[in-house]
């Protein structure tokens, strides 16, 4: 086995594990935390120097950041796994058009609701009530609204973001976008939005990532 993946089920390394599990990958899944040092070892430092999860080994290609490793991972397979049973979906672009919708909704996940709904997620849900601060999360929900309505018009003329067709494109962005799906006000104003979400978290290969989140 020469594909291994690093990280946590419970981070960032979910989006490329998304993508390994919808593609029927074989794979070494290595959880290491984010937590507790484990990314600071000389080991890990020497796999990826900047310190964080998640890592894609592909049989010595390395990949970090974890858009990069899901989109890696889509791309690097897209002629299908040897020994899959050949039903897995086309994760990558099939046109130069579908390439350019991958990358751009890809990158606009991160630039424009990742910060937020990571705000939204630690003082909205994660943190001990103690802790948390909700005119953080608040704040965060009224940014979000601006480019969830982006995201909005784009499903009202098609059920996915690429293609007409699940890709690596609506992992990326639901693995962000999950975050926010128990703000109930935000999802209210974007029902297309809150609608195209369930279906991509509803996936047998996004359950099989959270059930390991879960049991870590």
């Amino acid at each position: 086995m020469t594909l291994k993946i690093y990280g946590t089920a419970a981070s960032r390394a979910a989006r490329p594990l998304w993508v390994a599990e919808e593609l029927g990958l074989a794979y070494q899944h290595i959880p290491v935390p984010y937590l507790g040092g484990a990314t600071r070892t000389p080991a890990f430092l020497a796999i990826n120097p900047n310190g964080h999860i998640p890592v894609v080994d592909d049989d010595g290609v390395r990949v970090w950041e974890s858009m990069a490793c899901a989109l890696y991972l889509a791309e690097r397979f897209k002629s299908g796994n040897p020994g899959s049973s050949g039903t897995q979906p086309m994760l990558a672009a099939q046109s130069h058009a579908e390439q350019a919708d991958i990358l751009r909704w890809s990158f606009w996940a991160v630039t424009e609701c990742e910060k937020d709904a990571l705000a939204f997620l630690m003082h909205g849900v994660l943190m001990p009530a103690e802790r948390r601060k909700p005119q953080l999360a608040d704040e965060a929900q009224r940014r979000l609204l601006a480019p969830l309505r982006v995201l909005e018009q784009h499903l009202h003329d098609s059920p996915y973001l690429a293609g007409g067709r699940f890709t690596v494109a609506d992992i990326c962005v639901a693995s962000v976008l999950a975050w926010v799906q128990s703000a109930s006000e935000l999802m209210g104003q974007c029902p297309q939005v809150g609608q195209w979400l369930g279906r991509c978290l509803a996936r047998p290969a996004f359950q099989r990532v959270r059930f390991m989140a879960k049991s870590a």
